[in-house]
């Protein structure tokens, strides 16, 4: 196996055909198998048997169909039986394995990566991302010099589940806080860009269902990614002058599996993706018999804006920060019962449906908090108060935990009246600004990401992190 794969948390991921190729990801896959048939008793049993069933899903990259028969293999060599759900979005896989009650899934996407990269993400029984403990069992599994092949009796058989689709929307637009009828009333002119992902595998049948008039960019879903795929305001131009030029009252876009969605207003300006769980937690929580956020928990992670804070105090709600990662805000969520959740890239987690980022769950909670409340995306912006967001990144020269520790004394002794949050690298924060510095989990850099009421006074935050960053 390659060794400069970025094994994280989220899963697996390298670059297609060097750190990723269908040998390790056959080997990963076999890995998971193993993990997963011991974990749900599969033992050496035949086809069949609940504990044996891993789902097998994935984006629309080039190298996704390679990947997922190498996916397949590996845990079929483990006596695994695959349930193949195609290309669909990653919270599809998500739900499919809930559905099935299967032993775990694969979802072979690298999310917001460009296009020469794809992962491997291994998602437990209850649908949720591995944790450490799990992640680690499996890496381990992964290194071992070999794996328990099953013999020609034992091999994993494969099915194909074609309703994985249906069944996600279905479930969606039953959820509470959301108003199909509101929406339909609206008639939404909805400007669409899948970024040509898995998204156009979804998100027009979604707006069609609930009455919405569509002008889309990259439906194809092709994989070959016509702009950097992150949904991220400055990737959002196009989107912005199709807003303009149909007149429409929105503008949706989705990264490549389809778990973040990035809005654009009906002026043609990306509002930034953290306002997608603000509004959201506005939908759920702000209905007009007076909300019922009081008492109970929101759940973020320590790099998402305090947009998302005042969005949940303003219903009474509590807002508690995990580690960055879905896997920790899904955990989190679950222990604190949190009405809703999320992360301020574009990710919501609503688990009346399930704890997983869902970007059509984000798309009809947005719509329906403008329905209901017949406003539109800028209205909604300005009622509260704005910040800057300022992001960067440096090469990760500082490779242990113990330099980076230097990191974070040195910043702290600089900012000494800040609370400081050492969950997952460091968060100094003040009312109304906050710097974190971390390791990436995806890529061999560190994250710096600040934000206060100014993009000035945002900026001179990063500088004091890249400057102790580099003097460390």
């Amino acid at each position: 196996m390659s060794d400069t794969l970025m094994v994280s948390v989220s899963g697996v991921r390298g670059l297609v055909g060097t750190d990723l190729t269908p040998e390790v990801v056959a080997r990963w896959a076999a890995a998971f198998g193993t993990w997963a048939r011991a974990g749900r008793g599969g033992g050496d049993g035949g086809r069949g048997k609940r504990g044996s069933r891993v789902v097998v899903g994935r984006d629309a990259r080039t190298s996704g169909p390679m990947f997922a028969r190498a996916a397949t293999a590996g845990l079929q060599s483990v006596g695994c039986d695959v349930i193949d759900v195609g290309l669909v979005a990653t919270p599809t896989v998500q739900l499919a394995v809930e559905h099935h009650r299967a032993a775990g899934g694969i979802i072979l996407t690298a999310s917001h990566n460009p296009i020469e990269w794809n992962a491997l993400k291994f998602v437990g029984p209850d649908g949720i991302f591995l944790d450490t403990a799990a992640g680690t069992r499996v890496r381990d599994l992964a290194a071992a010099d070999s794996l328990p092949r099953a013999g020609f009796k034992a091999i994993g058989g494969i099915e194909a589940d074609s309703e994985a689709i249906d069944r996600h929307l279905a479930a969606v637009l039953v959820l509470r806080g959301v108003d199909v009828r509101a929406i339909r009333r609206r008639r939404f002119r909805v400007a669409l860009d899948t970024v040509r992902g898995a998204g156009g595998a979804v998100m027009p049948e979604l707006l069609e269902r609930l009455g919405c008039r569509v002008a889309a960019i990259n439906l194809e879903t092709d994989g070959l990614f016509p702009r950097p795929p992150e949904p991220v305001p400055e990737n959002l131009k196009a989107l912005g002058a199709l807003v303009r030029r149909k007149k429409a009252d929105i503008g949706i876009a989705v990264d490549p599996d389809v778990d973040r969605l990035a809005v654009v207003d009906e002026r043609g300006n990306p509002i930034g993706e953290d306002y997608t769980l603000a509004f959201a937690i506005r939908a759920v929580l702000g209905k007009r018999d007076g909300g019922w956020g009081k008492g109970r928990s929101v759940v973020c992670n320590l790099s998402t804006s305090l947009v998302v804070e005042d969005a949940a105090k303003q219903f009474g709600a509590t807002v508690v920060r995990a580690p960055v990662g879905e896997a920790y805000v899904a955990r989190k969520i679950i222990e604190l019962k949190a009405v809703i959740g999320g992360e301020g890239n574009g990710g919501v987690m609503y688990p009346a449906l399930h704890v997983g980022r869902d970007a059509p769950v984000a798309a009809v909670l947005v719509l329906s908090l403008l329905a209901r409340e017949r406003v539109t995306v800028s209205d909604v912006v300005a009622r509260a108060p704005r910040y800057t967001i300022v992001k960067a990144k440096v090469e990760r020269g500082i490779r242990n935990a113990e330099r980076m520790g230097g990191v974070y004394a040195a910043l702290r002794a600089r900012f000494p009246e800040a609370s400081a949050d050492l969950q997952d690298g460091l968060r100094l924060a003040w009312p109304d600004r906050w710097l974190h510095v971390r390791p990436s989990g995806t890529e061999p850099i560190i994250r710096l990401i600040a934000e206060a009421p100014t993009g000035a006074d945002a900026e001179r935050l990063i500088a004091e992190g890249r400057r102790l960053c580099a003097a460390s």
